[in-house]
């Protein structure tokens, strides 16, 4: 039999660098951090990591701003430092993916220094500019996700330049050959120094429309999606034209063919579009992307009815594709305060784990998931990230998911010997890894066991998935492959609950790490965040 590429059915555990260990008392962590924690990494039995971006930046969008692609921030360290942890993650068994922020750079990478100059140099054409509207205003109605218009005038050009996040994150001109070729050299360059794989952040924004159409407006009660709140008025139109061109699934064409060319490399893209599911499924096949994921189940929609929907559709959807499911990561509010609440029950966590590891396709689990972290209130006058400092109190930004972690519980959590970047908050240092270890009942070793448990699942891995008729809170489905079946039933409440499963002729399979309910006699018992297994 065929052995099935490593990355299908992986878990890969995401690692945001400034958040992970600082080794140098500066207050940020760093490569040599990370090098120094990769061992408790692999003990949780996760096939890969995936680093956010540690390229040379002005840190407006913390690294997402990318000035140079082919060199490490000094904040984060040196090229060495990759290199020993690339080599150090290889001898752990782990995979290495890296950030890639393909759609636009930061204002201070040379190529949009030049661009600026003039109309007229060798990169000239490599941005999106156009020319004002009569009266001076923007060229078309296109919005920021950050705010405001996604246009900023440029004195030295005379003319607007696109940003579809940051003013400081300029747009490229992917409809320019020459920035496409460059783009993809710069990825070479990395694959070449052996990554696994690759993260595309915001790959849908590629390109834009050449015609520069305005947007149509959106009625309120479709107001829906990843982080466009009420507040922001991103949320006020379709994207039709600003975002998810068809001219992208050529360039998506161009960087597999190079992905090709390096045997048992993967690539994984975020999804951001009017329909997300069906992007997915168009972006993932043979000849485009391996993976991708979207900000579906990054929602605060917790109700059992939203995930089948979600899954359902995107099965319905992918014909050769293979997804990839995030709870958590660096954009979003952690899932266990998202789903939880404010006093989130200590049993959520690993519940969440199994479910999110038992659906079809592959994993991420964002740093800190691992111990159960909560969101962390970070006050005002501490908040570092440009969104919620914009539109504070409403939406109070990533700053909450993104403190330090905490290894040990003494004042700095074990992350620093400095103050760190963003305040460690009180309740982590109770949940640090160190008191997790110690405590063989503790989310974290129950983490664990569930992982050792799942790796020995190939039907889990590899198999087809079906939901079952059953009502809220419950969610329920059966994963099938080759001749095996496995049923799962997860309890997404606090108050147990039982109901009848006459035609289910299954038996209870032993999970360690979980709150276990019971299957017996056509009867299926959860407890408050229960889960059951049977074969």
């Amino acid at each position: 039999m065929t052995q099935p590429p490593w990355w299908r059915g992986a878990v890969i555990y995401e690692i945001y660098p400034r958040s992970f260990c600082d080794s140098n008392a500066d207050g940020v962590g760093d490569l040599p951090g990370i090098i120094e924690h990769l061992d408790h990494v692999a003990s949780l039995g996760v096939d890969a990591i995936w680093i956010a971006p540690f390229f040379k930046s002005p840190m407006a969008d913390f690294g997402y701003d990318v000035a140079d692609y082919r060199a490490i921030d000094p904040l984060f360290g040196t090229m060495d430092d990759f290199d020993r942890l690339l080599a150090k993650a290889h001898s752990l068994g782990l995979k290495v993916i890296i950030d890639q922020v393909l759609s636009h750079t930061s204002s201070e990478h040379e190529w949009f220094r030049q661009s600026r100059l003039s109309a007229d140099n060798p990169y000239s054409d490599w941005y999106v500019w156009a020319d004002a509207a009569e009266d001076g205003t923007p060229p078309n109605n296109w919005l920021s996700i950050f705010g405001g218009s996604a246009w900023q005038w440029d004195p030295r050009r005379g003319q607007y330049y696109l940003h579809n996040f940051l003013a400081s994150q300029p747009d490229l001109n992917f409809h320019n050959r020459a920035v496409r070729e460059a783009v993809l050299d710069n990825v070479r360059f990395w694959l070449d120094k052996g990554v696994d794989g690759i993260r595309l952040d915001a790959i849908s924004f590629c390109f834009h429309d050449p015609l520069l159409r305005n947007n149509p407006p959106k009625p309120r009660e479709h107001r829906v999606g990843r982080g466009f709140r009420p507040e922001n008025p991103y949320a006020f139109q379709y994207h039709h034209y600003d975002n998810t061109q068809p001219e992208n699934l050529d360039f998506l064409r161009e960087l597999r063919a190079l992905l090709d060319r390096y045997p048992n490399t993967t690539t994984l893209g975020e999804i951001s579009s009017e329909d997300s599911l069906a992007t997915m499924a168009e972006y993932t096949n043979s000849s485009r992307l391996h993976m991708a994921y979207s900000f579906e189940l990054l929602s605060d929609d917790a109700t059992a009815a939203h995930l089948r929907t979600t899954v359902e559709t995107l099965e319905s959807k992918m014909a050769e594709g293979w997804p990839c499911w995030a709870l958590s990561n660096h954009d979003v509010q952690r899932v266990v305060t998202r789903w939880g609440g404010p006093k989130p029950s200590p049993h959520i966590a690993n519940q969440l784990l199994a479910l999110l590891c038992s659906l079809r396709g592959s994993a991420c689990i964002y740093q800190g998931e691992e111990l159960g972290l909560p969101e962390a209130d970070v006050p005002f006058e501490s908040l570092r990230d440009p969104y919620g400092i914009t539109f504070w109190p409403n939406f109070k930004g990533r700053d909450g998911c993104r403190t330090p972690m905490p290894w040990n519980d003494t004042e700095h959590g074990g992350f620093s010997a400095a103050a760190p970047w963003l305040p460690l908050a009180a309740e982590h240092r109770t949940l640090s890894v160190a008191r997790q270890n110690a405590d063989r009942r503790s989310t974290l070793n129950n983490f664990r066991a569930f992982l050792r448990w799942r790796r020995e699942q190939p039907v889990l891995l590899s198999g087809d998935i079906r939901f079952l008729d059953v009502p809220e809170p419950l969610v329920a489905f059966e994963r099938t492959h080759e001749a095996t079946t496995l049923f799962a039933a997860f309890n997404l409440s606090a108050q147990p609950i039982e109901i009848a499963l006459p035609d289910l002729k299954r038996k209870q399979v032993e999970c360690v790490g979980l709150v276990e309910g019971r299957l017996d006699g056509g009867r299926l018992t959860l407890p408050a965040y229960g889960v059951v297994f049977a074969a």
